[in-house]
């Protein structure tokens, strides 16, 4: 009596989630050597992959990236100061969809992404308002 009880149990912890134990994917749409906007101010305006981080590889298929992924890429239009280095970015938006898992299918008009420190932390903060907003504590 008690085995089949810990069988049900062991069963109704696995149906709990919603992907009984499958791992959660996204479609990966950029792949190496895609050339993606860049959605800061840190005077970039291109951004051209050329690693995915994490990705070890298989013959003959391309590394790929998705929403979120680290990547490495270069510079090919901004700032000459920012050109011919290879920087550490993130992806934020990609045009390829993908689906959620409450049955939602997710995509963006474009593909972009950040460059970002070695840690994953913005490099520069887009600022969408006066910066004195921040300094005073009341507007008269």
């Amino acid at each position: 009596m008690q085995t089949a009880e810990r069988i049900r149990a062991v069963q109704e912890c696995r149906s709990e989630g919603g992907s009984a134990g499958n791992k959660f994917r996204m479609s990966l749409g950029l792949p190496v050597a895609a050339t993606v906007n860049c959605a800061d101010n840190t005077g970039a305006k291109n951004l051209y992959i050329i690693s995915v981080k994490g990705i070890k590889g298989r013959l003959n298929r391309l590394p790929s990236a998705c929403v979120g992924d680290m990547v490495m890429a270069t510079v090919k239009k901004g700032k000459p100061d920012l050109r011919k280095k290879v920087l550490p970015a993130v992806i934020v938006r990609q045009r390829k969809p993908w689906r959620r898992k409450d049955g939602v299918y997710m995509y963006f008009e474009d593909n972009a992404g950040v460059i970002v420190n070695p840690k994953g932390e913005m490099k520069r903060i887009c600022y969408h308002w006066p910066h004195w907003k921040g300094m005073c504590r009341s507007v008269a």
